[in-house]
């Protein structure tokens, strides 16, 4: 996916169509100014999506650590519950993200 970059001078005499790119494309905007890479902009969905996969990251990150400190993990049952919980959320994540197309 090639990034979408534009000159820092579209934000300030263009920033409706901006916006709107940002919002269709449901991706960050990366501003140049002088020719180098100056600003990203995105809009709320975008950012609010990039925290949450960010929160889930550290989350995985935070688990991986614990299990390196030696710290018992979850029973097979548990672990099971979990994923089946996980799924659920992910097919409703789904389902909330096709309606909105």
């Amino acid at each position: 996916m090639q990034p979408i970059i534009q000159p820092s001078s579209a934000l300030r005499n263009s920033y409706n169509e901006i916006s709107q790119l940002c919002r269709s494309e449901k991706r960050p905007v990366f501003l140049t100014r002088n020719g180098h890479g100056d600003t990203v902009i995105m809009d709320i969905d975008t950012y609010g999506r990039r925290e949450a996969e960010l929160r889930e990251a550290q989350r995985l990150i935070d688990a991986q650590r614990t299990r390196l400190d030696g710290v018992q993990g979850f029973t097979l049952e548990e672990f099971r519950t979990g994923m089946h919980i996980a799924i659920e959320q992910g097919l409703a994540r789904a389902a909330r993200n096709a309606s909105s197309l």
